[in-house]
Order: structure tokens, then sequence, then C-alpha cells
């Protein structure tokens, strides 16, 4: 039986909003709370810290109650990268922050088995008064290592970390790009045996995102463990072995990436849009559009939110249903810019027909990249224009995997990114 590197049980984390600190607590009781989390630290293991975190949602005693986990459990096996994902303020960077020893819980525990390497928010972990060169070696020490094996890496995480110029400047005078780069090349370099990793990545360029992620595939192939906190779906798919779901502090589901990924969508839909009421429109109106709903592959409960490379449906609904009708979808950005459209009118061999008063459009490969988009549907038939509505659904897509390639980030200025391979060159042996 493979052995966990991640035991999770039961961890609460309650917060009180609009106050400070819990207790005044005198100086007897602040070093007795440091000691018992060094030994706790010594033992591999997050300590459950005072506080109930018992009884279902009726603990929330009032509007300042802020439970960010409730009753979290879950474990890492060794060698496996899990992927944790779920919307902001579902509890990822709490959970993170635990695990990375930043924080305590109010409840519950977290063990521990090996040496961990975070990299969380810009900035975790460097002491701004330092130099680059004086944080490897503090984060190594941090770490446990002696300051001959940090020596040993030195040179490459200045290397991987591409700031060799600002290694003896103070890190408060770095950028967060800067920040990123010296963090991960340490994170990933000192060869912790577990590497927690948030979406902080998304801070760097693009080129420097795909090297760390090319870091993280041959840190799994060599069987360590990754914890990865992400919004890219498409990187969750492509580098996790498993994922689990986040929502509002409570662990929701988890399975394969897609599994988890399909979860995530579903509990973060939005209602399909109602259109039968809609009075901003054109057309002679005897035949109308009622309904417009989109969703991904099989997975109609999560409407509109699809996935980049993954089939889409689109159903348009119909009030009547006239001689020679056809629909036309127009595709729009988050700057109103027309970025594509559907349009039944021109037949096609796959083609076919339905007995039900709607329009079903199927796109096999969903080409637009993640960000925010709009549909405008039109419809027409013998007499010219039936009914036309601007606006008549938000989109909202998010990261997948297009014949298995995951775009390295949202790409704003090219909305459209078609399937595609590639013949690269070898490099040196």
């Amino acid at each position: 039986m493979t052995q966990a590197a991640i035991e999770v049980r039961g961890l609460s984390k309650h917060y009180r909003l609009g106050t400070g600190p819990q207790g005044r607590g005198d100086l007897r009781d602040t070093v007795a709370a440091a000691a018992a989390r060094l030994r706790n630290r010594v033992r591999g293991r997050t300590p459950a810290a005072t506080g109930d975190a018992g009884g279902g949602d009726e603990a929330q005693s009032s509007e300042r109650d802020l439970w960010a986990l409730r009753d979290v459990g879950f474990d890492v096996q060794r060698g496996e990268v899990l992927g944790l994902i779920g919307h902001n303020g579902a509890g990822k960077s709490t959970l993170l922050k635990i695990l990375s020893r930043i924080t305590d819980p109010t409840a519950g525990e977290a063990f521990i088995h090996g040496r961990m390497g975070s990299l969380l928010e810009v900035g975790t972990g460097f002491h701004p008064e330092l130099t680059g060169r004086e944080n490897v070696f503090l984060n190594g020490a941090v770490l446990g290592m002696s300051r001959r094996e940090v020596a040993d890496k030195f040179d490459e995480i200045v290397a991987f970390s591409e700031i060799g110029r600002f290694i003896d400047t103070p890190v408060k005078r770095y950028s967060s790009g800067m920040y990123v780069r010296l963090a991960f090349a340490v994170a990933s370099n000192l060869e912790p045996e577990i590497l927690v990793v948030d979406e902080v990545l998304a801070v760097g360029d693009a080129a420097f995102q795909k090297k760390c992620v090319a870091k993280m595939r041959s840190f799994a192939d060599e069987g360590r463990t990754i914890l990865f906190v992400s919004h890219n779906m498409g990187s969750i798919q492509s580098l996790c072995d498993r994922a689990v779901v986040l929502q509002r502090g409570r662990l929701i589901g988890g399975g394969t990436p897609a599994e988890a990924v399909r979860m995530y969508l579903a509990e973060n839909a939005v209602e399909a849009a109602d259109l039968a009421d809609r009075t901003d429109r054109e057309g002679h109106q005897r035949a109308r559009v009622t309904s417009l709903r989109a969703w991904s592959g099989d997975n109609a409960d999560a409407p509109g939110y699809l996935l980049y490379g993954e089939p889409a449906t689109i159903r348009v609904g119909l009030s009547g249903v006239t001689r020679g009708l056809s629909c036309i979808l127009a595709v729009y950005d988050g700057y109103n810019r027309p970025v594509c459209r559907f349009a039944s009118k021109a037949a096609a061999a796959t083609d076919t027909t339905t007995d039900e008063p709607a329009f079903l459009c199927e796109v096999p490969e969903l080409p637009l990249t993640p960000g925010g988009y709009h549909l405008n549907a039109t419809l027409h038939d013998r007499d010219g224009l039936a009914d036309a509505i601007q606006q008549a659904a938000e989109l909202t897509i998010e990261q997948g995997l297009m014949a298995g390639r995951a775009l390295a980030t949202p790409q704003l200025e090219c909305p459209i990114a078609p399937r595609h391979a590639w013949a690269v060159p070898n490099g040196p042996a």
C-alpha cells in the first residue's frame, strides 16, 4: 500500500471578521503556543488550535463569523500530483497556508510526511530586507538543508530564475515577476519531497509559466508529490493524476481531473438565459427565441461555463417554427468585437432534424480561448427577419485541452485558437 505524503483530517478554519486577534494572552501563553507549534513542526504535524468547529451551519453565530474551511479531509499519496480547484473564496489558499505552517487550523489536523517546498502568494517566505542570495540560503535553512547543500544548488537556482543580475539586490525592490521567478526556482530546486504550488504562477510571463510547468512535470516524473492549485483547467487536466473541488470552504468531491472539472463547472453554473419576456428584439416575431443554453460535452447541468478545446452544445429554444427557419449565433468578446458565428442556413452533410422546437448547434472542438463572451441570436425565414436579440446569453470559457494541448495563458489578443500540431527539431543529446 502506498504511504500518504499528506494526510488531512477534518480541517476547519474560523475567522472573526472586523476584529483583531482573539484573546489577549500574556507572554507565558505566547511562548507556550510558539513552543507547541515548533514541537508539532518537528513531528511533521499541524496542530489543532482551540476553538469549536463542530456543528453545522448553525455555528455561524453572526455575520462576522467566517468559516474559510469546514471539515476538510483527503490524502495525497507519495508520487501523486493532486489538483485543487475552486473559485476565489473557496478556501484553497487557507488550506495551503495551514499545510505550509503559515497559519494554524481552528480544528482538525494535517500530517506532512517529507520535506515540503511551498510557493504561495508572491513574497511568502522571503524577508524583504535581505538580498535574493540571502533569501535562498534562508529558505534552504527553513527546509532543514545545510549551507553546503544550498550552495551546491545555488547556481542552478539562479540560472532557472533568470535574475542573476539582481541576486544581490534586496528583494523588496523586486517586481512581482522577479519574486515569482526566484521563489519557484528555490521551491523546486532545493529537492523537496513535496511541492505545493498556488496560482501565483499566473503572475509570470508565458515563457516562464511554460518553463515552470515543464519543471513540475519532470518533478512528477521523478516520483515526487505535488499539490497544485490552479484556475487553469487545461493545466489541471494535463498535469494532475487526480483533483478535488473546494466550494465555500467544503470539499465537495473529486476524482479524475476530467471528473473534477465537470463537478467544478456544475457547481458554478449560471442560469440559462430566459428570453421569452425580452422586449428589445426585432423581426416579425412569428418565430421567437425563448431560451438559450450552452454547455461543454455531456455536462448539460453546467450551462454558461464551457471549456476550450472540448465539445460544446448550444441550444436555442423556440416559440413557433416557420417555413425555411434558420438560426445565426454571433459570438462577441468582452470588448464587443465579433469573434465568430455559427449559422444553420448553410447546410452540411452532418446536419440533422429534430421534432422539438429548438435549434441544437454542436461544436466538436470549441476554439474560443479562456475569457468572457456573449451571443447574439438571430432567426430568419422565407419572409425575412423573424427575431433578433442582442446579448442573448453570456458565456465564460475556461481553460481546457485541444488535442492534448493546453494554452499557456488566455490569449486576449487572439480569441480563436484552432486545433493544430507541430513538428519540432530534436534538441542536443
